[in-house]
């Protein structure tokens, strides 16, 4: 722990006074100088509003009586509360599972959710390189502040061209072999910094602009595959597609007649098909779908588990590969659920004849998972994170230095 880690105003909250007295006693061996316990959630909710330190790390029980910890969220949540969040229970997995998975969608600062009384290596595992700088983000490129954009200021981008794509790499997961890209459009705001996907995407569908963006990442991507492929780099590339591209009818005319512009075979294109709503025209859909494999262009189903995908999709679209959300692939090893979900969808790929790719590999721990259970491909921060085009063939290089896929 750094000397400001150490030096921030921790609150422990939990009803049980031994309980209590431990997780003081294990913060305050971690090196933390300034640890106050309260028996009471409100004791200590009341604490926080009086201000004072700025109190950066709350552990926090979930089981308590007069308010419980989902309370406690529920107030973070309305206080503005920014510090950091560590969940404590001897309650059942799920539910401590679930308490974490609710406090994230508030998009508060969880660092992980432990069975109490937690342990001085899971405390320690938990906080370290968590509480300063330990948010991963994109090459060294600042990111713009959570803002959700406006038709206008998008059609301007698109217009000046200041859509770009970052490629992030897929792994096979029994040699380590490279197998291919993913391509994740960012928006290079002139003020604002890199503006991530899920700030702009939803307005280019709702103001009909997501045509124009989907055809300028896909001619970026085409274009930047030509390069690599004149260096030598043979390989695949994926580019997402929203359901909104799926209701033109000369949709996959123009995606064959641009590959073949840039010369790329359309064996080595695979489009990830993201489901943001449910099919407004089902048929059309199908039509442009098989159409697409027909010319031989690869079709993912991607997130699979999530949104609106699901079986009936995997009936009804002839996919050649499924992407199971990170959701259930990240931790899977050591989570009985999870698992049980990884492995039925993995099941049902392999009687389909589908090739799997798990995202969100985070860890070592992810990575040994998914190669004993034979899943196909993989990727995630543990693998690569997105990168500009001319940083992939360097990547790959170190990639292979890794040598991955022989160790366990």
């Amino acid at each position: 722990m750094s000397d400001t880690e150490n030096q921030m105003k921790v609150l422990v909250i939990d009803d049980e006074p031994f309980v209590l007295k431990v997780h003081v006693r294990l913060l305050t061996n971690l090196g933390f100088t300034d640890v106050t316990p309260y028996e009471s959630a409100r004791d200590a909710m009341i604490a926080l509003e009086a201000g004072g330190k700025s109190v950066g790390l709350i552990l926090c029980d979930l089981q308590m009586p007069e308010m419980d910890g989902v309370e406690v969220v529920r107030y973070l949540v309305n206080s503005s509360y920014r510090g950091a969040l560590v969940l404590v229970s001897g309650e059942d997995q799920r539910i401590l599972q679930t308490a974490e998975r609710l406090a994230k969608a508030h998009a508060l600062n969880v660092l992980g959710a432990l069975h109490k009384p937690a342990s001085p290596q899971q405390l320690r595992q938990l906080l370290e390189g968590k509480l300063s700088g330990g948010a991963k983000s994109e090459a060294a490129t600042p990111r713009a502040e959570r803002k959700i954009y406006g038709a206008d200021e998008l059609r301007v981008a698109i217009t000046d061209k200041e859509l770009v794509n970052y490629y992030q790499p897929k792994v096979v997961l029994a040699t380590g072999k490279v197998a291919g890209v993913e391509t994740l459009v960012r928006w290079r705001h002139p003020k604002d910094g890199l503006v991530f996907p899920d700030q702009f995407i939803k307005t280019a569908e709702e103001h009909g602009l997501i045509d124009e963006v989907t055809q300028a990442v896909l001619a970026a991507a085409l274009s930047q595959y030509r390069q690599w492929l004149s260096a030598g780099l043979d390989t695949h590339v994926a580019v997402n597609v929203s359901m909104h591209n799926l209701t033109t009818m000369d949709f996959p005319d123009f995606v064959a007649k641009l590959a073949a512009e840039t010369g790329v075979p359309l064996s080595k294109l695979v489009l990830e098909v993201t489901e943001s709503k449910l099919m407004s025209n089902p048929l059309a859909s199908l039509d442009i779908l098989t159409r697409l494999r027909l010319k031989g262009i690869g079709l993912s189903i991607d997130d699979f588990g999530t949104g609106h995908s699901s079986l009936a999709q995997l009936r009804d679209v002839p996919f050649s590969e499924l992407k199971i959300d990170r959701g259930f692939v990240h931790g899977a090893w050591q989570d009985k659920a999870l698992k049980a979900i990884f492995d039925a969808s993995l099941s049902l790929a392999r009687q389909l004849d589908i090739k799997t790719v798990a995202e969100g590999v985070e860890d070592r721990a992810d990575w040994n998972f998914l190669r004993a259970a034979k899943c196909d491909l993989a990727q995630g921060y543990f693998i690569g994170r997105p990168m500009p085009g001319e940083l992939v063939p360097e990547w790959i290089s170190d990639w292979e230095d890794r040598d991955l896929a022989h160790s366990a």
